[in-house]
């Protein structure tokens, strides 16, 4: 398997959707159940790239098998911040590509003047947190009930890195 981590392109744009739409469904990662419809996912990958988010996406045979990005935010206050979001396609977990996204990702913001990225992370997700806390993200706050799928509640971790 040879993986390829790249910034994110116009075409990559339906896989994105289709990666992101399977890791949503596991109801376990991300703050929703289902991706956005692909007009809105389009949407976002295209202001992104107008607008500076730094997105990468990892590549296996040329299909998106996972994300990584930093949406800057845009008050003049808060614009060396940004919003970190990924995951990985539960075929790919295990094998360091989280890593590869999240040092590339977190390479470039820096390059472009982020010094503060932060994120949400629900809680049970021993992984993602400590690949996060490997790359200096740090514990800021906790939010109880923060999600809920199907009857369930689950808490989330607010972390940050401040460089």
């Amino acid at each position: 398997m040879t993986i390829e981590i790249v910034p994110i392109e116009r075409r990559h744009i339906a896989g994105f959707h289709q990666v992101l739409d399977a890791v949503a469904r596991e109801g376990r990662y991300l703050a929703f159940v289902e991706a956005p419809p692909l007009m809105r996912v389009r949407r976002f990958v295209v202001n992104g790239l107008a607008n500076g988010t730094v997105h990468y996406v990892a590549l296996d045979g040329g299909r998106v098998v996972g994300w990584c990005d930093v949406a800057p935010k845009t008050h003049a206050a808060l614009r060396h911040s940004g919003v970190l979001g990924m995951g990985v396609a539960s075929t790919h977990r295990g094998r360091g590509i989280g890593t590869q996204l999240l040092g590339a990702t977190m390479y470039t913001a820096a390059g472009r003047g982020l010094s503060r990225v932060e994120l949400t992370v629900r809680s049970d997700n021993a992984p993602a947190i400590e690949l996060y806390r490997r790359f200096g993200f740090e514990f800021e706050g906790s939010c109880r009930h923060f999600m809920v799928v199907g009857d369930q509640y689950y808490d989330a971790l607010l972390m940050a890195r401040v460089t």
